[in-house]
């Protein structure tokens, strides 16, 4: 079953994301609408053969639509951390999560020191954050790390809020995911 669409020649080069834009699979649906923890999912999912491959992490200049999502001004530096959550000892999302350095450093948030833990940890265990609305797009695949995809597969992103700390959590729902996800809709 394959989640991604051809690239046409006009792709935009950063994601166009929308609180609108649904794939016309419900199984796809499934995942990407889902509020909850989708550390605790893919958990399950890989029967608890879980991981996280830090990839990079540091200050960056933001991209545009970071900052518009983060009501930053264009070209705000920022707190950047990139990572794959494996399956099985498989990439099955890549993640990009990203924060105001301003923001950051204000409050005392271990963004800077998970290492291989995953962000969802401190999201959903910790508490405290409320979540924005969940915007979906079909990624550029010349975003990706590594040998990019020639097919935009589709990802999610969500801004997560506690008192004036904003961070801005991306996932990209890869090819290998799709291959090992039931086609059923109960949860794995």
């Amino acid at each position: 079953m394959s989640h991604t669409v051809p690239l046409p020649a006009d792709f935009p080069r950063l994601p166009a994301w929308a609180d609108l834009a649904k794939p016309a699979d419900t199984l796809c649906q499934n995942w990407l609408f889902d509020t909850g923890s989708l550390t605790c999912r893919l958990k399950q999912l890989s029967a608890g053969h879980f991981s996280v491959t830090p990839l990079r992490q540091g200050l960056a200049e933001l991209r545009e639509d970071e900052c518009q999502a983060l009501g930053l001004v264009p070209g705000t530096k920022g707190w950047v951390r990139e990572v794959f959550l494996n399956g099985r000892g498989t990439p099955w999302v890549f993640a990009r999560s990203v924060a105001g350095q301003q923001a950051l450093g204000q409050h005392d948030f271990p963004l800077a020191v998970l290492g291989s833990r995953s962000l969802g940890e401190l999201l959903f265990v910790e508490g405290g954050f409320t979540r924005g609305p969940i915007e979906t797009c079909l990624y550029p695949p010349g975003l990706l790390p590594g040998n990019p995809l020639h097919t935009p597969p589709w990802a999610r992103r969500s801004r997560f809020d506690r008192g004036t700390l904003s961070l801005l959590v991306a996932e990209v729902f890869l090819p290998e995911f799709w291959a090992a996800v039931p086609c059923s809709l109960e949860t794995p």
